[in-house]
């Protein structure tokens, strides 16, 4: 049996990584693109460094000809487009630059593909997101639900989700996209709020009393872990049609359950006083300060509620989420206590 050989941008990333750790497993040659950085950012796959099947190839989703090189040197059957400018509230900083890598970037690499007649070989996976929704126009939101993007990153999505749209009408490419909708994990980038809170409650446990601050702890999210999520992904690659899918739990929880759930795993109960930007989340027993809100993390557009319908996804892929919201949030803040040198069975004991 031929070895499969895929391909994959963001592979320093949440789901690169996690998509690489399976497509490992299930016995593929896996090339990863990497930007030239000075500063390291291979933590997440430094343990897959010295795997036989693992190579890094150095590019650029901003750079046509380095991504040419690149899928030359691969001759993938699977290419996973996972890479992008991830931080919302940067689009809005970094509008230009978002544009440039999450909306032309996905253009690079189908159109390299299409100059390399690859578009018949290869199959396409563009990572989209429920971002694209929105000023939510349908509850819940499933593949045919209008979108309404709120920020540069989300419209940049659209427009790579369009493009994608268009090469597999245009060239019959297998080109898919997957609406993904918020998918946590441990090894999460810290600059996400499932982060920001979940390494917040270990400092703080740690000794170090300044509290989280946090933007709009109201938003709701229908948060899924990334295993589940990468799983969906390759789901979609196998399939003899392209199509595109939500990938989502159905359920939807607000920051502020977040919130709550991580601390009440070491038995912490929150409680809230003031309101708007002068609430605070307080130690029930202590009335130690944990939450502080902060203007500055407000979006100039914010997205309100989020909740996926994934039936497509489950009748057509046979997929599953394998982890429901409280299995994330126990998973995120058993890690983050780890690596602080904390164990969560035992605070939870000694609460």
């Amino acid at each position: 049996m031929t070895q499969k050989r895929a391909f994959i941008t963001g592979v320093t990333g949440q789901d690169g990584a996690l998509l690489s750790e399976m497509l490992l497993e299930k016995g593929y040659k896996v090339f990863g693109l990497k930007r030239h950085v000075s500063i390291s950012n291979i933590g997440r796959i430094t343990h897959l460094m010295d795997h036989p099947n693992f190579e890094l190839i150095y590019g650029d989703l901003t750079d046509t000809a380095s991504m040419i090189q690149a899928l030359q040197r691969a001759q993938p059957e699977e290419v996973y487009n996972l890479a992008s400018q991830t931080n919302v509230g940067i689009s809005f900083e970094n509008p230009e630059f978002t544009a440039n890598v999450n909306a032309v970037g996905a253009l690079r690499v189908l159109e390299s593909l299409r100059l390399l007649g690859m578009g018949s070989s290869a199959r396409f996976y563009q990572a989209s997101t429920s971002e694209l929704y929105g000023l939510v126009q349908e509850v819940p939101q499933k593949e045919t639900t209008p979108f309404y993007p709120r920020s540069p990153y989300s419209v940049a999505k659209l427009y790579a989700y369009w493009m994608t749209i268009n090469y597999r009408e245009s060239y019959g490419m297998h080109a898919s996209n997957g609406i993904i909708f918020n998918h946590e994990s441990p090894i999460r980038g810290e600059t996400f709020v499932t982060r920001k809170i979940t390494m917040g409650l270990a400092r703080i446990l740690s000794g170090d009393k300044t509290p989280i601050h946090l933007g709009n702890i109201n938003s709701k999210r229908d948060w899924g872990h990334a295993k589940d999520s990468v799983e969906a992904i390759w789901r979609i690659t196998q399939q003899e049609k392209p199509d595109d899918y939500v990938i989502a739990t159905g359920e939807t929880h607000s920051v502020r359950e977040f919130i709550e759930e991580s601390f009440a795993l070491v038995g912490i109960s929150i409680e809230w006083k003031g309101t708007g930007v002068n609430e605070v989340g307080l130690n029930a027993r202590t009335g130690e300060t944990l939450i502080q809100i902060d203007p500055k993390f407000f979006r100039p557009a914010e997205v309100e509620l989020l909740i996926g319908d994934a039936t497509k996804a489950k009748e057509k892929l046979g997929w599953i989420p394998h982890m429901g919201f409280k299995g994330l949030v126990r998973d995120m803040v058993t890690a983050d206590l780890k690596a602080a040198g904390l164990n969560i069975e035992t605070l939870s004991k000694a609460a």
